[in-house]
C-alpha cells in the first residue's frame, strides 16, 4: 500500500536570533521510512520561501518529520526547529485524499521540547486511499482502525437478493455486482483511479497493476503458480543439461577442465554469443571444440542410436526409430480395434506421427485419415450409451464420468485408453467430436475446483448450497448432518462427509465446512478410480504439468475446435432488450462482429455464452439455465463501461457508446480479458 507523494516546502517564519545580525541560512530536510530529501538553502533570512517540490514513498500511516536546519560553511549546520506530520490523521481530516492540502505546522526546538520557535507551511499532493486500505494499513500498524471506516465500508457494499433469492453484493462505488461477500484487499495491495475514472488495483510487492479486484484466493493462486512455474523451469533445466551437450564449462579460462587447446587452435565468440574455435594452419572454422571431438568419436553409439546437431550447431543424441506408427481399425468395430491396437503401444510412442489405416480403403493419410479418426472415435468412446460417460445436466450436454460406469468389469482399462486418447489428440492437435464440462477441464489442468463450479453443472445443487451458506440454519429448523445419500442403478447408500459425519450435526459455526466438503462430493462423488485410471493413461502420454499455461477455456478450444460461425443465422435468432434492431449500437456490433475473423467470433460467442462451440441446430437451439435462451443483447450501463456477459443466460450488456471506435475498442478490451470483466 506504498504510495508517491509530493511535498511541497512552501515557507518558514523563524523567531529571530539577535545574536545573528545577518540571520540564518535555512534549508529543510524532510525525512519519511528511512528516506531523506531536502530543499535548497535561503542565505540571511528569518521568513525563507522555497517554493520547493520533493517527492516519496509512504504508506497511510507513515510519519512525515520536518527538520529545519541553518547551513555554516566551517561548522556542522544547526537545528533551527522540527515538526512531525502524521500521513493518516491527514487523510481522515481530508476524505482519505490530499490533493493541494496545505498544512502550517509549529516548529519546536527538538522532538519532546514544546518551545515553538516558528511555523513551517507545507502542501502535500497525489495520495488517495479508500477506507479498506486505511483499515488494513492501521490493522497491520497496532492502531484502532478508524471509527468511520466501518460506515463508509457499509455505505459502499449494499446487499441486495435478485428474483431466485439468491444473495449479491453492489459496489456503489465502482457500480459493479458480485456474488462473492466483498473482503478488504490483500496486503501490499492498492486501489487507485486512472485519469480515464477508470479503477485499477496496484500491487507494491512486484510492482504491477491489474483491472480486477484481488482477493486472498487470488492472489494465494497466483503464488502457488509461480511456485509450480519455477519447479517445472526448474526441471527443464536439469532436463537440458542432462540431454543437451552444452559449452559451458570452458567458458572459463581460469579453470577448464578439458585443459588447454591443441597447438594452433584459439578460441572466439561470434556477435550472437555463439562460441566457435579457429584453426589458424588450415585457416578454418568449426563450432565442435577440438578437444572433445576426438573424444565423441572413440567409442561407437550402441546399437539404434546416432548423434545430429541443432540449427544451432549443438549436438544432441537420438535413436533411430520409424518415424510413425501404424494404426489399422475397421469402421465397424472402430472402438475395440482402437482399443486393442492403443494399448499394446508404448505410451511414448504414441507421439510419433500417426499412420491410420482402413481396410479396404485406399488411400495416404497425411493428416486427414487421422483427424477423421479422432473425430469418430472421439464419437464412440464418449457417447453416453456406453455408461462411460454421462451429460452433465438435463440442458448441459458437456460431459462428465459417469458413477454407474462401474457395472462395465473393464472399465478402468478403458478409462486409461481414453486418457491416452484425448492426450494424443492434445499432442497431435487434433479435435474430437464432444467437449467436457468446464470441471473436467481443470481437473485435467490440475487446477483446484470451486464452489462456482459447481453452477455449471448442477445449478440447483448450487443454488442450494448458496441458500445454506447465506441463511440461518438454525432458524429455519433444518436438521442436516455431515452425510449425504446417493443412487446409483437404483441403489442409494449414504457417503459420510467426514469421520463419523453421519453423527455430526451442521450449525451455523460449521455449515461453511458443510458447503465445502459437500460441493468436493458432487464434483468428484463415485468416480475417483476412473478419474485415476483417466489420468494414469493421459500423464503416459503428455504430462499435465505441459498444460499449466492454458485455462479452462483454451483448452476446450484446444481440444474441441472452433466452428465456422453463421452470421445470418446469429443475427436472425438474437433477440434486443432495451435496444431496437435498428439503434445505431446495434448497428454497430454487427458491423464490428462482421470485421473479425472466426476466431475472434468464437471468442466473443465464448464470452457471452461461456462455450465455443453451437449445439446442432445452431443459434436457435441455444440452452440456459432455465432452458431455450436465445443470444440476447441488453442496454445496460454509461458509455465509459466495459461490456458485461451473463452465461447462464446467454446475455451480453452492452453500454450506449457513442461511437463505433468506442465500441470496438470496449469489446475487443473485453474479449480479450474474459476473466476480469464481471462474468455472471
Amino acid at each position: 500500500m506504498k504510495a508517491q507523494l509530493q511535498v511541497t516546502v512552501i515557507s518558514a517564519k523563524l523567531k529571530e536570533n539577535k545574536k545573528n545580525w545577518f540571520g540564518p541560512s535555512p534549508y529543510v530536510e524532510v525525512a519519511v521510512d528511512g528516506q531523506s530529501k531536502r530543499t535548497e538553502k535561503c542565505n540571511n533570512t528569518h521568513t525563507p520561501k522555497w517554493k520547493q517540490a520533493l517527492t516519496v514513498i509512504v504508506t497511510p500511516v507513515s510519519k512525515l518529520i520536518f527538520r529545519v536546519w541553518s547551513h555554516q560553511t566551517l561548522k556542522a549546520d544547526i537545528l533551527l526547529g522540527m515538526a512531525t506530520l502524521e500521513i493518516c490523521e491527514t487523510l481522515k481530516a481530508n476524505e482519505l485524499k490530499l490533493c493541494e492540502v496545505v498544512q502550517t505546522l509549529q516548529l519546536c526546538s527538538d522532538r519532546d521540547s514544546q518551545d515553538v520557535v516558528g511555523d513551517l507551511s507545507v502542501c502535500l499532493d497525489g495520495m488517495q486511499v479508500d477506507a479498506e486500505n486505511l483499515a488494513v494499513a492501521e490493522r497491520e500498524q497496532g492502531r484502532e482502525p478508524y471509527a468511520q471506516i466501518n460506515l463508509m465500508y457499509s455505505t459502499r457494499w449494499e446487499q441486495r437478493v435478485d428474483q431466485n433469492g439468491r444473495v449479491y453484493y453492489v459496489d456503489h462505488i465502482e457500480k459493479r455486482t458480485t456474488w462473492d461477500r466483498p473482503e478488504p484487499l490483500p496486503t501490499g495491495w492498492e486501489r487507485r483511479v486512472d485519469p480515464m475514472g477508470r479503477v485499477y488495483y496496484v500491487d507494491h510487492i512486484t510492482r504491477t497493476t491489474t483491472w480486477q479486484r484481488p482477493t486472498q484466493e487470488s492472489v494465494r493462486n497466483y503464488e502457488e503458480w509461480q511456485h509450480q512455474r519455477s519447479q517445472l523451469q526448474g526441471a527443464m533445466q536439469q532436463f537440458n543439461q542432462r540431454f543437451i551437450y552444452g559449452f559451458a564449462a570452458t567458458a572459463s579460462k581460469e579453470f577448464d577442465p578439458l585443459g588447454p587447446l591443441p597447438h594452433g587452435w584459439e578460441k572466439r565468440t561470434d556477435t550472437n554469443g555463439r562460441v566457435y574455435f579457429v584453426h589458424h594452419p588450415t585457416r578454418t572454422t568449426q563450432w565442435e571444440d577440438p578437444r572433445t571431438q576426438g573424444l565423441l568419436n572413440d567409442k561407437p553409439l550402441p546399437e539404434g542410436w546416432e548423434m545430429r546437431f541443432t540449427v544451432d550447431g549443438i549436438p544432441y543424441f537420438q535413436l533411430s526409430m520409424p518415424q510413425h506408427i501404424k494404426i489399422t481399425v475397421s469402421r465397424k468395430t472402430l472402438f475395440e480395434d482402437s482399443f486393442q491396437q492403443i494399448m499394446s503401444f508404448h505410451p511414448q510412442d504414441l507421439r510419433r506421427r500417426l499412420w491410420i489405416i482402413f481396410p479396404g480403403e485406399e488411400g495416404l493419410d497425411y493428416g486427414g485419415v487421422a483427424r477423421e479418426w479422432f473425430f469418430l472415435l472421439s464419437h464412440e468412446v464418449l457417447n453416453p450409451m456406453y455408461c462411460l460417460f454421462e451429460y452433465a445436466g438435463k440442458d448441459n450436454y458437456c460431459l462428465q464420468i459417469n458413477p454407474a460406469s462401474y457395472i462395465n468389469p473393464d472399465h478402468l482399462k478403458y478409462f486409461k485408453f481414453i486418457g491416452r486418447f484425448i492426450a494424443m489428440a492434445l499432442f497431435h492437435g487434433k479435435f474430437i467430436d464432444t467437449g467436457f464440462s468446464l470441471p473436467f477441464y481443470k481437473r485435467i489442468l490440475n487446477k483446484p475446483l470451486a464452489l462456482k463450479d459447481l453452477e455449471s453443472i448442477d445449478p440447483e445443487f448450487y443454488n442450494s448450497l448458496i441458500w445454506i451458506k447465506d441463511n440461518n440454519i438454525e432458524e429455519c429448523g433444518l436438521e442436516m448432518f455431515f452425510s449425504v445419500d446417493k443412487e446409483i442403478l437404483g441403489e442409494v447408500t449414504t457417503h459420510e462427509l467426514k469421520p463419523d459425519g453421519g453423527n455430526i450435526q451442521v450449525t451455523e459455526e460449521n455449515k461453511e465446512e458443510y458447503v465445502r466438503l459437500v460441493a468436493e462430493w458432487r464434483l468428484s462423488r463415485g468416480v475417483e478410480e476412473q478419474t485415476q485410471a483417466f489420468f494414469e493413461g493421459f500423464n503416459e502420454v503428455l504430462p499435465q504439468q505441459y498444460l499449466q499455461y492454458f485455462d479452462a477455456k483454451e483448452l476446450e478450444v484446444m481440444l474441441c475446435g472452433m466452428q465456422e460461425i453463421d452470421l445470418v443465422d446469429w443475427q436472425r435468432h438474437t433477440i434486443y432488450r432495451h435496444y431496437a434492431r435498428s439503434s445505431k449500437q446495434i448497428l454497430w456490433f454487427w458491423q464490428f462482429v462482421k470485421e473479425m475473423d472466426n476466431e475472434k467470433r468464437m471468442r466473443l460467442l465464448q464470452f457471452v455464452t461461456g462455450t465455443c462451440r453451437l449445439p446442432v441446430g445452431g443459434f436457435a437451439d441455444l440452452m440456459g439455465s432455465n432452458g431455450p435462451q436465445k443470444f440476447c443483447i441488453e442496454k445496460v450501463g454509461k458509455e465509459n463501461w466495459l461490456p458485461r456477459s451473463h452465461t447462464c443466460f446467454n446475455r451480453l450488456d452492452l453500454p450506449p457508446y457513442k461511437s463505433y471506435e468506442q465500441l470496438k475498442e470496449k469489446l475487443m478490451f473485453a474479449i480479450e480479458e474474459t476473466e476480469g470483466f464481471g462474468q455472471e
